[in-house]
């Protein structure tokens, strides 16, 4: 004979199974979706799948790219995501963190100078833009640099043409 106690035992146990195949399904989503996900990135977050998508529409562009975020929330593997499946994958990927090169040689970093431009300046350099050409020019921290330089570095990524330091054209 049955008592209510073994019907509420079986009610939980019936709950519990459905859970168990619910949360069977759930891990089978997950998992089919972190497939998709680009390689480094973990998150499957609405905020997440979003960005993923819009990577996706824009990789194939040739439009300059802005990916907000704060420190450590993935910007790096989501701007080497969007390379690695553009039409630029078979050109360099440069990251370049601007918060760790000091002020004074930010500009001839990115920028690259001519010998002779300056005191120091003992042979000709190409700087990260002339290195990531064909490619992709990761630029991580841009807050960190003088806004002396931003208006710089907005000028180039508008006209989408470099000036070495001591260079007379373009």
């Amino acid at each position: 004979m049955l008592a209510a106690d073994d019907f509420q035992k079986a009610a939980l146990l019936g709950r519990m199974f459905a859970s168990a195949i619910g949360s069977r399904s759930l891990v089978r989503s997950v998992l089919e979706d972190a497939a998709e996900l680009p390689e480094g990135l973990r998150s499957l977050s609405g905020a997440c799948r979003s960005m993923i998508e819009n990577a996706r529409l824009f990789a194939p562009t040739d439009y300059t790219i802005l990916i907000r975020g704060e420190t450590g929330a993935g910007k790096e593997v989501m701007a080497r995501s969007i390379h690695e499946v553009s039409r630029r994958a078979s050109g360099p990927f440069v990251p370049v963190n601007c918060a760790a090169i000091p002020a004074q040689l930010m500009e001839s970093e990115l920028f690259g100078h001519v010998k002779g431009s300056f005191t120091g300046a003992d042979v000709d350099r190409q700087g990260y833009f002339v290195a990531a050409d064909g490619g992709t020019l990761f630029l991580d921290e841009i807050g960190d640099m003088r806004l002396s330089l931003q208006a710089k570095l907005t000028r180039v990524l508008e006209e989408r043409a470099v000036r070495r330091i001591g260079e007379a054209e373009e």
